[in-house]
Parts: C-alpha cells; structure tokens; sequence
C-alpha cells in the first residue's frame, strides 16, 4: 500500500506531464519517431516487376531461383528510460532538483509513447542497477514508471553510466528508443554508447543546476562531493576562486559534449527550475526535420 502523500504526488505529475503531451508534445513526437524505420518480414519467389534490389542473394543461391525480401514499416516503437538515480542528483537550488526534474522528464516522455501506442520499460542505475521495470503499454503501466521514479530508494550513490549501457546492451534485444537521462557525471563510457548506438537509438537527457556552472559571493562555503563524500572549501569572496570553479564544471560539459557530439548523439540539456517543454520540443523539431 502506498502512502497517500506518494499517491498525490503521482496524481500531480500525472496531470501536470499528461497536459504537457496532449497540449504540446504529442504531435511531435509522434512526428519525430512514428514509423522510423522498416523492418525483414518474410521472403517469397522473384515475380516480373519486383525490384531488383530486395533480391535474397543467399536464398537465391541455396534455392537456385530468385526470391525478394519484403519488409513491413515498425508502427510500434519500444521506448527505454534509462534512468540515473545517483546521489548527485539530489542537487536543486531552483525550486527542484535533478531527480524531480528526471521524473517530470521521465512521465513527459512515456506519457508521448502510450499516446502513440508504443512500449515504455524504465531502467534505474547508479553505480549498479537498481530496478528494472520491463516494456509494456497502457496508462496504468505509466503509473508504475512514475511511482518507481519517484519511490525508488538506491541503494547506491555513485555513477556507473558503462554498467548500466551495457546491461541495457545485454537483456534489450528489440531496437529501441533509448532515452538516457543523467547529469553524466562519470568518465569512460564512450566504448559502451558506441556499441548501444548500433542496436539502439541512444538519445542523452543531460540534467543539470545553473548552480554547478557558477557560485554566489557568500564567503567561505564547504562543497561536498554527494557521490564520494569528498569535502573541499571554495572562498567565493575571491573572483579567482569562483573563475576557477566556472572553468573548471564549463571545461567537463564541453568534453561531455564532445564526446556525444562525437558518437553522433545529439543530447537535450534541460535545467532545473526551467521549462521542460521547449528543450524537447526543439529535440522533436531537429528530428523530424533530419528524417
């Protein structure tokens, strides 16, 4: 039984995203990711006018006549949230924080699926795997999503992003639409997307607070590391110091978004306390126009 404050908030958030896709997002998504692609349905013997180019050269060679493949449109999508729950986004200073932010993105987004008759699965990592929900659709599976959004309690409080690629890589067979929503604090793993991003089409949500790209003056503050417990003090009276500290998290989201800019990935950077809508909006706007 689920307490009635949990349930609440679950009916809140229901609301507000399933406004949000019916009012703004819905038509573009489905714009954005409705019928991608073809996929093998059978084979069947060469008739005059078939097009050469569908010709099975290994059926034809074991048969010793031609036969064509056919292929049939997808019209249904599976949809993975890849979700990370690690202790630094616990962070917000703008009316949320990251992980409020991950669950509206995490209902906005499965809320456009079901409306387009597609499969939502949600994967939850830190630096292990936490919960897996697997795909499925209807309005009460979205509940579900939202609640483990919201209830899951880690057990750890690191970022493992290659683990859980790679275990996404291993138990998601299916061609999937990928949305991996993390603020991507972690290094090396480049290898594992780049496997992903032949099976699956990986698309990264980068969470982030305007709080770690620059600091008040405040005096003397303790900064501590919520993943590692690590503890360093930043003087933000000294303009050296706060320069440095801007430099420094501006010069880690470059070399992030190289990195992606690199696997071809085009990331949505959504921060807190900021309208979700228009970053993915503007995602939906750039991918229907490339296809």
């Amino acid at each position: 039984m689920l307490p009635i404050e949990l349930v609440k908030r679950i009916r809140r958030i229901q609301i507000r995203t399933s406004h949000i896709v019916d009012d703004m997002l819905g038509g573009q998504y489905h714009s954005a990711f409705k019928g991608r692609g073809i996929e093998f349905e059978e084979v069947r013997p060469y008739q005059v006018g078939d097009d050469v180019r569908t010709i099975d050269w290994n059926v034809t060679a074991r048969s010793g006549s031609p036969f064509v493949k056919l292929f049939r449109e997808e019209r249904e999508l599976t949809v993975m949230l890849l979700v990370d729950l690690s202790a630094s986004e616990g962070l917000g200073t703008h009316y949320q924080t990251k992980r409020e932010l991950i669950t509206e993105l995490g209902a906005t987004l499965a809320f456009s699926a079901i409306k387009n008759n597609d499969k939502v699965g949600l994967h939850l990592f830190t630096d292990d795997i936490e919960k897996v929900v697997p795909a499925s659709k209807g309005s009460r599976h979205v509940l579900r999503v939202i609640r483990e959004l919201l209830y899951c309690q880690p057990i750890g409080r690191g970022t493992d992003l290659s683990r859980a690629v790679e275990h996404l890589n291993k138990t998601v067979k299916r061609r999937s639409v990928v949305f991996m929503i993390s603020d991507f604090q972690d290094r090396g793993y480049e290898q594992a997307l780049k496997v992903a991003k032949r099976r699956h089409d990986v698309i990264p949500i980068v969470v982030a607070d305007q709080r770690e790209f620059s600091v008040p003056n405040i005096g003397m503050v303790e900064l501590r590391d919520a993943e590692t417990g690590q503890v360093a003090w930043l003087d933000t009276s000294s303009r050296r110091q706060r320069r440095l500290y801007e430099a420094r998290a501006t010069k880690a989201a470059q070399e992030r978004d190289r990195a992606l800019t690199k696997l071809g990935m085009d990331p949505i950077r959504v921060y807190t306390g900021e309208d979700l809508v228009e970053p993915l909006r503007k995602f939906f706007h750039r991918r229907e126009n490339k296809r």
